[in-house]
């Protein structure tokens, strides 16, 4: 019976911890027009077809284009923040505003592999 209510307890607590999160960030609102006009950088890598990076190890780069928009918003902002480790990521991350990382966040997820501006088919 312990356990369970210590999973319970712990299960509460990063739930309100994911609500925290996403309520920090809610009077931002992304705008697809204007993300488009910010994802040049990504489509670099993001952009191409089962791309993998060759350094400093090597990674698969995922098609952005229809992903979440909060999950890119929450890795974008951990990039940023260093939760996440990618050199380059958190370069280019650490440039962002929140407006425009829920800008790109928007456009990416307004995307769909008919969609006729979708850098990522």
């Amino acid at each position: 019976m312990k356990k369970i209510v210590g999973k319970h307890v712990v299960t509460g607590a990063i739930t309100m911890l994911a609500c925290f999160a996403v309520t920090a960030h809610a009077d931002i609102v992304g705008n697809a027009k204007a993300g488009q006009d910010k994802v040049a950088m990504c489509i670099g890598c993001h952009g191409i077809p089962d791309y993998r990076t060759a350094y400093p190890e090597v990674y698969h780069v995922p098609i952005l284009g229809g992903q979440n928009a909060q999950y890119i918003m929450n890795a974008l902002l951990a990039y940023k923040k260093g939760d996440r480790h990618f050199e380059t990521m958190h370069a280019i991350a650490s440039s962002l505003t929140e407006q425009d990382i829920a800008d790109i966040a928007a456009y990416y997820a307004s995307q769909t592999a008919a969609s006729k501006d979708n850098p990522n088919k």
